[in-house]
């Protein structure tokens, strides 16, 4: 029986009030930008050391006028420049915020130093210490942009940090394309001036397109090849200096090539028409619009250029051609399959495919450019280490025609732009384009994480079907809590965390993008489902069933029962006092966040669930032995940290009460005389008066196993009998157990909450 005091309904009405007031927040358009560029530079140099980025200065001078860039002095003489990323090129990052890096170069246009000033990525949730990132950052420093732009070999590979991808290619990315922006506008090392050609310039001679052999094509350089065997990817991989590499080298035979790739101008008559045909190219040239060029990528090998990972709708991720400070990945949408190459002796590929390079990109194709290969080899269960390589393309004389320069004049008013500018691509979509990549290359997980919730979804719509027969219903619950376990959590790393919710609560506040919170798609989807279960079935979809280390406590609890290990009932009085514990870790964490939500993420590592979850108690003994102390308890009181510590369930607990229906049936009798299902409950979240707590109810659904169980149940058992008693008085022979069919009709269907 449903029991609501005046109390409960004002705060059931304030809890609905605030649900309109979030989704009102949730669903308004973000606020817009501000007009300006990124932030001053001499917003981060106060907290740096001269020195520190450029050997030798001891000051830094006056900003430039025409440019975000500083000069770094030593004794008052100009001896290297300080600038900002991004001041110059789009840094946004995985949260969808621009990563600020302060990046020091000489006058010979080498990288001197490079400090990570600001980000707001969360790396922090999946345990990687910042001080990682800043080392990798750190080690630009050297780097020699004359050969960068040349796309000769500096000695430097993309030192990635597994679990932080997008984080370090947007970090190398920018790294790169802005310092040699900035060598060209100060004219460093063999760098012209932004000022515009002086004299004839080169372009693609669209004229010629005379078919030419493969032999042909391949001697003069209008193809390149770029082969890389077993042995020398083994090798290269052991020259990065991880030892975990060696234990996963790649298998022989050492003849085997690794990486056997060609790359060619497809977009150049003579060259498009002799790999493709006639028909082929002139279906080329209709896809392609003015300014748009066209690669031709052919491999066979081991590692594929596509990846097994690739699939439609997504960004190729393993290849990119970069020209200068212009890089690009190449969408799906920039795509064409191959179906065979026509030209006379050709070998027979794996792989061919045809990449378009978008005018907007800035791309010029009489220009020598490359083409850089992203390798990666797994060491881990979550841990990868990579290394690039580049195949450099120039292409030969003989396409080429000499055109007149632009005016001077021309050029000269183009310098004259503003700082913003230089920037060659939108950051929204970056953004986009990051998200988008992110999604495709996880759709698997998606649709078996769609799949968990739509099931999951009709059992909490059929629950009176599925929870009929109790053995069938506790093999169903427990496969869902392993597959929460392993998948979402083991596997897809999907653990929420009270940090989402303060960072969703930070954005809100700040600046919200959609962007940030797609970056990861099954948090997102997780979180969705939240949202919609918050409605319907209050915070009990998430926690009883969908939390990876709830599951790990539930899991536990039942190997030590199964163990016989003692369980202890906490006193009523005791338990609801315990309750309040999470709902102040959580306002505590919430109110730290609105002063520094660094801080708070530190201080929520008050949640284990990094450690035993994220990093599978692969961490320093501090965090393992702590993990273990929140679990420990729970395999003598089920689910202990859920009760009494998690700040997450207390975040989800405080909308609790917005859900709009009852789904959880009750006899007028539970709570008066009956108790057993207040006894049986797993969290204690049924009042001794038989009314279940919402806030603290898990919806493991073992009261309504017990609502209509034929033997546990009294109300249940006393009706069986009553229809006995009736039919042996009207010489009706017993029909036997039966399931509950007289009830209310309020009981049979969910009733809106008041």
């Amino acid at each position: 029986m449903q029991r609501h005091d005046t109390g409960a309904r004002c705060a059931h009405g304030w809890g609905f009030r605030a649900l309109a007031f979030l989704l009102l927040m949730l669903l308004s358009p973000a606020p817009a930008q501000a007009a300006s560029g990124g932030p001053l530079v001499g917003e981060y140099l106060e907290t740096v050391v001269a020195a520190d980025l450029v050997p030798g200065a001891d000051a830094f001078g006056e900003i430039r006028e025409d440019l975000p860039v500083v000069p770094a002095l030593s004794d008052g003489k100009t001896i290297g420049w300080v600038f900002l990323t991004s001041d110059f090129v789009p840094t946004t990052g995985y949260s969808g915020k621009p990563i600020h890096t302060l990046v020091g170069i000489s006058d010979d246009a080498v990288v001197t130093g490079v400090r990570l000033m600001k980000h707001s990525e969360p790396i922090v949730l999946v345990g990687i210490p910042e001080a990682k990132i800043k080392a990798v950052t750190e080690r630009y420093a050297g780097l020699d942009l004359n050969k960068e732009a040349a796309g000769e070999d500096t000695g430097h590979d993309l030192d990635i940090v597994s679990g932080a991808t997008v984080t370090i290619m947007v970090i190398d990315d920018s790294i790169r394309r802005a310092a040699i922006k900035v060598a060209k506008a100060l004219s460093l090392g063999s760098f012209e001036p932004e000022t515009g050609p002086a004299g004839p310039q080169q372009a693609v001679d669209r004229s010629a397109d005379a078919v030419q052999d493969w032999q042909t094509l391949s001697g003069d350089g209008s193809l390149r090849h770029f082969v890389v065997d077993v042995p020398a990817v083994n090798q290269d991989f052991a020259a990065l200096g991880d030892e975990r590499t060696e234990k996963h080298v790649e298998p022989g035979p050492d003849t085997d090539p690794y990486i056997d790739l060609w790359v060619g101008l497809a977009s150049q008559p003579s060259i498009g028409r002799s790999l493709l045909g006639d028909a082929a190219y002139d279906n080329l040239e209709g896809l392609l619009e003015e300014g748009d060029e066209a690669i031709l990528i052919a491999g066979n090998g081991r590692w594929s250029f596509k990846g097994s990972g690739y699939v439609r709708g997504g960004i190729f991720d393993r290849i990119q051609v970069i020209q200068d400070d212009v890089s690009h990945r190449f969408r799906d949408r920039e795509h064409r399959r191959v179906v065979r190459i026509v030209a006379d002796g050709a070998p027979g590929f794996e792989e061919a495919d045809l990449f378009i390079v978008p005018a907007s990109v800035g791309f010029d194709p009489a220009k020598p450019w490359r083409l850089q290969l992203l390798v990666q080899r797994a060491v881990g269960p979550i841990e990868k280490v990579f290394l690039t390589y580049d195949v450099g393309y120039d292409l030969p004389e003989r396409y080429l025609k000499t055109i007149a320069p632009r005016p001077r004049a021309e050029t000269a008013a183009a310098s004259d732009a503003p700082a913003e500018a230089v920037v060659p691509e939108d950051a929204a979509d970056i953004r986009n384009a990051l998200w988008t990549r992110i999604w495709q290359a996880k759709r698997t997980e998606i649709v078996i994480l769609g799949a968990g919730l739509l099931f999951l979804t009709a059992l909490f719509f059929f629950q009176s079907l599925a929870t009929r027969n109790e053995r069938v219903f506790g093999i169903i619950r427990t496969v869902f809590l392993v597959f929460t376990l392993f998948f979402i959590g083991w596997y897809a790393n999907a653990q929420l965390s009270v940090v989402n919710v303060l960072a969703f609560a930070s954005a809100v506040f700040s600046d919200f993008r959609w962007e940030t919170f797609l970056m990861d798609p099954l948090i997102f989807l997780l979180w969705f489902a939240v949202a919609a279960a918050l409605l319907f079935w209050a915070r009990g979809a998430y926690c009883g069933w969908l939390c990876p280390f709830g599951a790990l406590q539930e899991l536990t609890n039942k190997i030590a029962r199964a163990l016989r290990v003692p369980q202890v009932t906490l006193p009523w009085g005791l338990h609801e006092r315990l309750w309040p514990v999470k709902y102040i870790i959580f306002l505590g964490l919430f109110g730290l966040s609105l002063y520094s939500l660094s801080a708070a993420e530190h201080y929520a590592e008050v949640e284990p669930f990094k450690t035993a979850i994220i990093l599978k108690f692969d961490r320093s003994w501090p965090y393992v032995l702590f993990a273990l102390a929140c679990l420990a308890p729970g395999l003598f009181i089920e689910r202990f940290y859920c009760r009494y510590v998690c700040p997450l369930g207390a975040g989800l607990a405080i909308p609790a009460r917005l859900h709009m229906f009852r789904w959880l049936k009750r006899y007028k009798e539970c709570g008066n005389p009956c108790q057993t299902c207040a006894h049986e409950c797993p969290v204690q979240a049924i009042h001794p008066t038989g009314e279940i707590n919402p806030n603290e109810c898990i919806s493991c659904l073992h009261c309504q196993v017990l609502y209509q169980h034929t033997k546990r149940c009294p109300v249940v058992v006393a009706r069986i009998k009553k229809r006995e008693r009736f039919e042996k008085q009207i010489g009706i022979k017993p029909s036997g157990p039966a399931q509950p069919a007289v009830q209310t009709p309020a009981r049979d269907a969910p009733a809106p909450a008041s």
